[in-house]
């Protein structure tokens, strides 16, 4: 790898001087500023024709002759093949987050459905994350409200369990679900294993796309209870038979030619760009999702959906196939790189006519409403950040306002929260929550809260992002409160000399009605917005948010502190042989107070664990 270039000269004639130095190697470039941020990451098959293509002193778009004039220097790393340098590519793009490339920002999992194979009597259920529960996985979902319809459906359907193994284990009675008819309630023997076993497997034919065959035996059964004249059996799969029809009808867009793929259309206005992909499974679809990938004024559609399908493929498994709106720049190595990450061959297709084409269409369609959707929301966000600036006397509209709340029970389970708005609306990727750690606060001091909470927020920022180059730094603090919180987070900014953001406290009026809010600010009078005014609105949602924000934090604090017990502290006992230990003996206490040779006799523990136990327990007085 060469060492950046101390020479303080940009632009074309620096990148020049790096040609005497790289050969004819695939790999990968870095392109640097003057105090060695990375600009762009890029791919080459031949590094050295690349690099020289760069030193031209014309003849390239304005994005691209933007980041020539800003670079300083730039670092290589070579590679066995263009396909290793296509994957370490992506990787870094994700890492570094470049200015001038297409980035992906959204970089979540998706949902699966797990059937369980641990059980007597599967349970079904969503998961996301790690596939290490043993079962049978099926997805991915393109969000969590399509793995719920569809549980639902199939509850409806086949009348499988959700309840978790502790909670079947423990019923007496049917629950509520069977009375509603989505559950078969084999956890008080209403089905037998083998009865219920064949429901899971008409389940799971369901989820790998043989509906018909299902519904074909289900006539045929239900036939026959009725000419046994088993009445009520005939009538519960006349149901089920009802069920799956709506379902079917339910999923719309069923295509009979594609088994397995990923649809990708992308559309490109106003320098923004919108990716839609739909998720085809076993002929069904799975849900769609909308993307924004960052994209510059000037980038090509092949360059946008080359990056797009490079970053989102990089920690998800590819579909055998992907059905595209355009070409992209290298499918050839795509097709390698996918295929070696899935282990068997993936197909990239970009159709003209047939039931893929108009499946590109659709997605397409989707695509082009969803950003016009959002050019729409960012020109009024656009408005109401002027707004608020206008209203506060700010230099210009914030691009990073962050809004803080405190949410506790007289002062338990206390935490703060951080919302995040620019832009392009609320930025949830950036809130976040902080545990009140005080031992010496009184309990329900908002006020040492609200310092706890800023203080370490500033002394992040200050180690994280000393410059404020990357972005981080907020333009405009929201507070809920008046005049005492203002004071209070003033003197915190002061102590880490960062005076110059502007904050305004926000605080109800006199009668404490919600569009008589006074705000807030250090060595000024108090002020109101009128009434209808939209920016008073906007601060109202963005106050609201942060509250909901912070009272979910500390509702899932309190929970989990609410289902602790001792048992979490011991070490070696995890939640298998928690859920053991307490199944055994019905509660903690009674752990605490059990010999060791009670402790012997549970399931799955050992000798040097229940020593471990009763040690842990006897120890502690």
């Amino acid at each position: 790898m060469s060492d950046a270039n101390k020479n303080p000269k940009t632009g074309h004639q620096v990148i020049h001087s790096y040609l005497k130095t790289i050969d004819g190697s695939p790999g990968v470039y870095r392109m640097l500023d003057s105090e060695s941020r990375v600009l762009y990451v890029g791919k080459a098959r031949n590094l050295r024709a690349r690099v020289s293509n760069y030193a031209r002193p014309s003849g390239h778009s304005g994005r691209i002759a933007r980041m020539i004039s800003n670079t300083a220097s730039m670092m290589f790393l070579t590679t066995k093949t263009e396909t290793e340098a296509l994957l370490l590519e992506q990787n870094l793009i994700k890492q570094l987050k470049p200015k001038f490339n297409v980035l992906l920002r959204d970089d979540k999992s998706f949902p699966n459905i797990l059937v369980t194979a641990t059980h007597d009597y599967p349970q079904i259920k969503k998961h996301r994350g790690a596939k290490k529960e043993k079962g049978n996985y099926y997805g991915p979902f393109a969000s969590a409200g399509a793995v719920n319809r569809t549980l639902n459906q199939l509850q409806r359907v086949f009348l499988l369990r959700d309840c978790s193994d502790a909670m079947f284990e423990s019923r007496s009675r049917p629950c509520l679900q069977h009375q509603i008819k989505r559950c078969s309630a084999p956890c008080v023997g209403k089905i037998s294993p083998d009865e219920y076993r064949k429901t899971v497997q008409d389940a799971e034919k369901f989820l790998n796309g043989k509906s018909t065959d299902i519904q074909g035996r289900l006539a045929s059964e239900m036939a026959q209870a009725s000419e046994a004249m088993e009445f009520e059996r005939a009538a519960a799969l006349r149901d089920r038979i009802k069920a799956l029809t709506q379902v079917q009808t339910a999923q719309g867009i069923n295509p009979q030619g594609v088994a397995e793929a990923d649809i990708i259309a992308l559309h490109l206005d106003q320098g923004q760009a919108c990716v839609q992909v739909f998720f085809i499974r076993a002929n069904q679809n799975w849900g769609n999702r909308d993307y924004y990938p960052r994209v510059g004024p000037d980038v090509d559609a092949a360059e946008v959906l080359e990056a797009f399908i490079g970053q989102f493929y990089d920690t998800r498994e590819p579909p055998r196939q992907l059905i595209l709106s355009n070409e992209i720049e290298s499918p050839d190595l795509m097709v390698e790189a996918l295929s070696g990450k899935l282990g068997r061959k993936v197909d990239i297709v970009v159709p003209q006519r047939g039931e893929k084409a108009e499946l590109v269409d659709g997605a397409l369609r989707n695509a082009r409403e969803s950003l016009a959707r959002k050019l729409a929301e960012t020109a009024t966000q656009t408005n109401l950040l002027k707004g608020i600036a206008d209203a506060f006397g700010l230099p210009g509209p914030p691009q990073r306002i962050e809004v803080y709340d405190n949410s506790h029970i007289q002062g338990t389970n206390a935490v703060g929260g951080m919302i995040v708005a620019g832009p392009e609306g609320m930025m949830k990727n950036q809130y976040r929550k902080f545990n009140i750690r005080g031992d010496d606060l009184t309990p329900g001091d908002d006020f040492g809260m609200m310092k706890e909470v800023l203080t370490r927020r500033f002394k992040r920022l200050l180690k994280e992002d000393p410059d404020r180059s990357l972005g981080m730094w907020p333009d405009l603090l929201l507070i809920d409160g008046g005049a005492g919180q203002v004071s209070a987070v003033a003197s915190i900014m002061r102590e880490y000399g960062v005076e110059d953001i502007p904050m305004v406290g926000v605080a109800k009026g006199v009668d404490r009605d919600a569009g008589k809010e006074e705000f807030y600010r250090v060595g000024q009078r108090p002020m109101a917005l009128r009434h209808n005014d939209p920016v008073l609105y906007f601060i109202q949602r963005l106050r609201d948010e942060a509250h909901r924000f912070a009272i979910g934090t500390h509702r899932a604090k309190r929970a989990k502190a609410v289902g602790a017990t001792p048992l979490d502290d011991v070490p070696g006992v995890g939640a298998a042989r928690k859920r053991a230990l307490l199944a055994h003996f019905g509660s903690a206490k009674a752990v605490g107070r059990a010999n060791l040779s009670d402790l012997k006799a549970v399931d799955g523990v050992s000798v040097a664990l229940a020593e471990r136990i009763y040690a842990f327990f006897h120890e502690r007085g």
